[in-house]
């Protein structure tokens, strides 16, 4: 370090190109050392770029920023904005809404201000009416009867021949039909 300390120095002094003998002595050792590197023994390594430039978009975004901040700070309030009135509009309630208003609020302290005391005590008396016997007696005889017919067997029904019975009318009837 020493070394190339002292020639940045002579350079320094040397207003022109340094000459053979401002170049900087290399020691012995170190330049058979140089001499004898070989760039095929080195291990590959892969370089990572650890600072990313912006990009063209990131730049632009960047400059637009400041030309809004910039644009704000410097902004000129005097030639730049008009004078303007504020004017505050309330609406009123109607009467309607106020007497409404008014009702609910009278209603809301009557309930809330109600003395219990004020109420006269009842007695409750529930009354449950029972069926008579006849209705008692109708419901089950209703109720056999339904049984009767969901359970009914019709394998012990009789087997039965229908005769058709159709008599025709006499003589004597039918002339006495055609006389009237």
């Amino acid at each position: 370090m020493d070394i190339s300390l002292g020639v940045a120095r002579k350079v320094k002094m040397a207003d022109s190109a340094p000459t053979l003998e401002n170049l900087p002595k290399v020691d012995a050792d170190l330049k058979s050392e140089l001499e004898k590197f070989k760039p095929e023994l080195m291990k590959k390594a892969s370089t990572q770029e650890k600072s990313i430039l912006p990009t063209a978009e990131d730049v632009k975004q960047e400059r637009r920023h400041s030309e809004i901040i910039h644009g704000v700070e410097h902004f000129d309030k005097e030639h730049g904005l008009k004078h303007a009135e504020t004017q505050e509009k309330v609406v009123l309630p109607n009467a309607q809404d106020v007497a409404a208003e008014k009702t609910q609020q009278a209603i809301l302290k009557g309930v809330e201000g109600f003395d219990t005391n004020n109420l006269k005590h009842t007695e409750t008396q529930e009354k449950v009416v029972l069926p008579d016997k006849e209705v008692i007696e109708s419901e089950k005889v209703q109720q056999n009867l339904m049984e009767g017919i969901q359970t009914f067997d019709t394998a012990k029904l009789k087997q039965t021949e229908t005769q058709e019975k159709n008599p025709l009318p006499t003589k004597e009837v039918i002339d006495q039909e055609k006389s009237v």
